[in-house]
């Protein structure tokens, strides 16, 4: 029976419909899968083993005490003998200097303010002759400055020097003290104590630890610093002073005090620098407690030539050594590697440890940041971006239309 004018219509448009239908449905079709977002590459990691070195061996005299630090190193790296509180000598005179300049500060080599020396400074002299301590000669109406003052009590270390400065600065020996108990508990000092400004005194003591910190601040100030260093002084009235450390220019030391009396035998609080690959090391150590200075001295630089090798400096990673891997489902691969080579330097046997992280990444540029590689340090931290060495591009219209499954589980 032929098909009426109404159902040929029909039909027609049925036609159209389904074929209009099928073309949408293949356009949303391409544009889903052209347009979609691509899947995520998870990064496969490799994290890098610890860096061990072995530890530093430390020549320490047979007899006494020591310790060992550097600036820029917490606390003390490595101590041998009694660390209790002794007798420091004339090393107490740091603390005086340290005290003085807290209130009277000096910059680099300036002179400071002018000093008047009067017949009670002669008799301060007198004194300390009288306690068979050391002393440099002081005559009344003579005029030095605070600098000249200070190398006239460090470099001869002279006892009579270091009341006159004290009495300068605080108007009495006590009261300087009183201040010198408030900067020592300051500073966390809490196992040093001082009961004159010369360490003639036995009263005046410490410990290895505590004297660590001290000679890290003697260190820290440029003009007690500058002043530690020199062989000798040409001051007026006195004439040319002699620093009492032999050992200035030797092993690598620049400072810092010596100290002698019968309760705290020989003592040395000393400086030293020495390189390091790149870096300089500023070496503080003390030891106490030596038979004589020439024993002393001797002990001293070679437990200096011992700490020399315990430094060193550590590769930590090369440029472009791979902490990951990324390969994408449309057949490209990349790597995380890192974008810089980085090293540290390291005390004996710390330890170094890394951790190597990293996102996932869809696509990305040659050199593109994506994680980090952070080197644990002892106490600090060392990091190093990680970056793509090879672009992940689109994967194409032709992967897209195939994998339609894929595409559509990212949305």
């Amino acid at each position: 029976m032929p098909l009426t004018r109404r159902q040929t219509f029909r039909r027609r448009r049925l036609a159209v419909v389904g074929v209009l239908a099928a073309v949408l449905g293949g356009v949303g079709y391409l544009a889903g899968t052209g347009l979609a977002p691509v899947p995520e590459a998870a990064a496969s990691l490799s994290q890098p083993a610890a860096l061990t070195q072995p530890a530093a061996q430390l020549t320490w005299p047979g007899e006494g005490s020591g310790a060992i630090g550097a600036v820029g190193y917490p606390g003390v790296l490595g101590s041998g003998g009694e660390q209790g509180t002794v007798p420091i000598a004339s090393i107490t005179k740091m603390i005086t200097a340290l005290v003085v300049l807290d209130k009277k500060p000096l910059t680099g080599k300036e002179a400071g303010p002018e000093i008047t020396f009067t017949d009670k400074d002669v008799d301060i002299y007198y004194g300390v002759i009288a306690e068979n301590g050391s002393v440099a000669p002081v005559s009344s109406g003579m005029v030095l400055s605070q600098r000249q003052t200070m190398e006239a009590m460090i470099l001869p270390s002279a006892n009579n020097y270091s009341v006159s400065l004290a009495v300068w600065a605080f108007g009495s020996v006590d009261a300087y003290l009183a201040a010198a108990q408030d900067w020592l508990a300051a500073h966390g000092l809490d196992d040093t104590a001082v009961a004159d400004t010369s360490g003639l005194s036995p009263g005046s003591k410490s410990t290895p630890a505590d004297l660590i910190e001290i000679g890290k601040l003697v260190v820290a100030d440029p003009a007690l610093a500058s002043i530690v260093s020199e062989r000798t002084a040409d001051l007026p009235t006195i004439g040319t002073v002699t620093n009492t450390n032999k050992l200035l220019g030797k092993h690598g030391v620049t400072g810092l005090k010596t100290g002698t009396t019968d309760e705290a035998g020989a003592c040395l609080l000393f400086s030293a620098e020495f390189a390091v690959g790149s870096e300089t090391i500023t070496l503080v150590g003390v030891v106490l407690g030596g038979t004589d200075h020439t024993e002393l001295n001797a002990s001293v630089s070679a437990l200096i030539e011992s700490v020399k090798p315990g430094f060193r400096e550590v590769a930590l990673t090369d440029k472009g050594a791979a902490y990951a891997s990324y390969d994408t489902r449309w057949g490209q691969a990349s790597h995380a590697v890192a974008a810089k080579a980085a090293s540290v330097l390291v005390w004996s046997d710390t330890p170094v440890t890394a951790v190597a992280t990293a996102r996932p990444v869809t696509l990305g540029d040659a050199g593109d940041t994506v994680g980090a590689v952070d080197f644990a340090v002892g106490g600090k931290t060392v990091s190093v971006p990680l970056v793509l060495d090879k672009t992940i591009s689109d994967p194409g219209p032709e992967w897209r239309f195939s994998h339609p499954g894929e595409l559509a589980a990212e949305k």
